[in-house]
C-alpha cells in the first residue's frame, strides 16, 4: 500500500484507530490488569507493574501480572504503602522472563519509597515545564533506584539518554494520561498533557510506521520514538499517541502485508 498524500494517510490512521480502539481491546492486553480496579492508586500501581513485565506473549504477561496482584493481596496501594519487609517474601519464586523475585521485591520497596516520600507515580513521572520526556524518564530511573539494590534490577527501567525506546514506560503513560470515550485508557493523571506523550515503539508500530513513511530511522531507539511521534503530531497535535492503536493493530493483523 502506497500512501501519497497526508490527507489520505490521516484518513487511514483515523480509520484504524477507530477500528482497534474498542473496549474489546482490553481483555487480551496487559491494560486489563489495572482495569480490575477503581481506586486511582490501585490503577496506577497495578498498571505500572503490568507494564514493566509487558514483553513476550500477552497471555503470559497477563497471567504473571495477575500473580503480582495476588502477591499484593489484590490491594496494590494498601500493600505498597503498608507492607513490611517480611511481606515481600511472598514474591519469592516469582519469575517473568528475566524479571525475577529479586526484582519484584525491590520494586515493592522502591514503590513504597515513592509513595511515602515522593508523592507517588504521577508526581514522579509527570514532566516539569521545561523537562523533555527523555530527561523525565532518566530522572525517574535515578530516583527509583536510590535505595540499595542489585545492579541487574536496573535493566527493568528504561533510560532514553542511553538510547532505549522506553516502550513500556511510554505505553504505561498512555494508559494513565489519555482520556477517551471508548474507556480503554484511563485518563486519571490530569497534571500531564496528552500532547507530551511519546509513542510506545515496538516491532509492530515501528514496521508499520516505516511502511507508511512515518519513520525513516532503522533502529528502534529513542530517536525513532521522537521521529515517529513528531510525524504523528502533524495529524493530531494534542493526542498523537492515539495512533498507537492504529499502528499496532495494523501490524498485528497484517494489514499492510
Amino acid at each position: 500500500m502506497k500512501i501519497k498524500q497526508s490527507s489520505e494517510l490521516k484518513d487511514l490512521l483515523e480509520r484504524y484507530y477507530l477500528e482497534f480502539h474498542q473496549k474489546g481491546f482490553i481483555a487480551d492486553d496487559p491494560i486489563s490488569i489495572p482495569h480490575q480496579f477503581s481506586i486511582k492508586e490501585d490503577i496506577e500501581i497495578s498498571g505500572f507493574l503490568a507494564a514493566i513485565i509487558a514483553w513476550g506473549q500477552r497471555k503470559t504477561i497477563i497471567r504473571n501480572a495477575n500473580r503480582m496482584i495476588e502477591i499484593m493481596d489484590n490491594s496494590p496501594y494498601d500493600f505498597i504503602l503498608n507492607h513490611q519487609e517480611s511481606d515481600r517474601q511472598k514474591a519469592v519464586g516469582f519469575v517473568h522472563r528475566t524479571f525475577n523475585s529479586d526484582d519484584l521485591i525491590y520494586f515493592f520497596h522502591a514503590l513504597q519509597q515513592l509513595y511515602k516520600y515522593h508523592g507517588g507515580l504521577e508526581v514522579c513521572l509527570s514532566p516539569k515545564a521545561n523537562e523533555s520526556m527523555k530527561e523525565k524518564f532518566s530522572n525517574f530511573k535515578q530516583l527509583f533506584f536510590q535505595p540499595e539494590h542489585l545492579q541487574r534490577t536496573e535493566k527493568h527501567i528504561a533510560d532514553p539518554i542511553k538510547g532505549s525506546s522506553a516502550k513500556r514506560l511510554n505505553m504505561y503513560l498512555r494508559w494513565m494520561v489519555r482520556s477517551d470515550q471508548a474507556g480503554v485508557d484511563f485518563g486519571i493523571w490530569k497534571s500531564f498533557p496528552t500532547s507530551k506523550l511519546m509513542m510506545p515503539l515496538d516491532v509492530h508500530t515501528a514496521n508499520v510506521g516505516r511502511k507508511l513513511g512515518l519513520l525513516d530511522r532503522k533502529q528502534n531507539d529513542w530517536k525513532a520514538v521522537e521521529e515517529l511521534t513528531e510525524n504523528l503530531r502533524k495529524f493530531d497535535a494534542n493526542d498523537p499517541v492515539k495512533y498507537d492503536f492504529a499502528l499496532f493493530g495494523m501490524g498485528v493483523n497484517g494489514v499492510l502485508n
